[in-house]
């Protein structure tokens, strides 16, 4: 550098300048940098790691809400199903006692046997009237329901006639009507299996007037 004229002074040439505005510019640098507040990096390194926890927290919580959802769904049906059985059941119920009470009771007798047979014949369809069920009863056993044949050709061939209505024991088997007693010796369930036969072969037990 060279001295001015003025003892104590110098004169400035273009490259102390640049020098100068160089340091000048390196010293903001340092200072805006050393104004960046204390623990950003670590700010934005929270806010990256933040982000997929609060996402995960979301989606269990979307997840939980459709789990309520289905749970509640899953509860209300069986609760419903549940209520529609309980439904069914007293239908039931109501069902049989009104059955039960339209029912009438009839004595333990020839009369009561005929005429309990001709209530269930009427429910099934099966045709025949008290005197034509009456005729042929006191025709094959008198009117006894243990009554048993035991010197026919069904007797010789090992299946003998018996009860009120002389049935053997495969015809019973065949007509049953089901309700009755499968009991060829039950004199309802007699009747009304012979009843059942005889308008199969013949139309109705009216129309049966010797051995059947």
């Amino acid at each position: 550098m060279s001295a001015s004229s003025t003892p104590g002074h110098y004169r400035l040439t273009k490259a102390h300048k640049l020098s100068i505005a160089g340091v000048a510019t390196l010293g903001a640098a340092a200072l805006a940098f050393s104004l960046v507040p204390a623990g950003t990096e670590t700010a934005q390194a929270q806010t990256f790691e933040v982000a997929p926890v609060a996402w995960t927290q979301s989606v269990q919580k979307h997840v939980g809400a459709q789990q309520a959802v289905a749970d509640q769904k899953a509860k209300d049906a069986a609760k419903a199903e549940a209520e529609a059985q309980a439904k069914k059941d007293r239908e039931a119920k109501e069902a049989a006692s009104r059955s039960a009470a339209r029912t009438p009771v009839f004595a333990n007798n020839l009369d009561g046997w005929i005429k309990e047979a001709l209530f269930i014949m009427k429910r099934e369809g099966i045709p025949g009237t008290y005197a034509g069920i009456h005729r042929n009863i006191m025709r094959e056993s008198s009117g006894n329901p243990r009554a048993i044949n035991l010197w026919d050709i069904n007797a010789k061939n090992g299946i003998p006639s018996k009860g009120l209505l002389q049935v053997i024991q495969p015809t019973f088997n065949t007509y049953h009507v089901k309700g009755t007693k499968f009991d060829l010796y039950d004199p309802v369930a007699n009747i009304v299996a012979a009843c059942n036969y005889a308008a199969d072969r013949y139309g109705s037990m009216d129309n049966v007037n010797s051995a059947y």
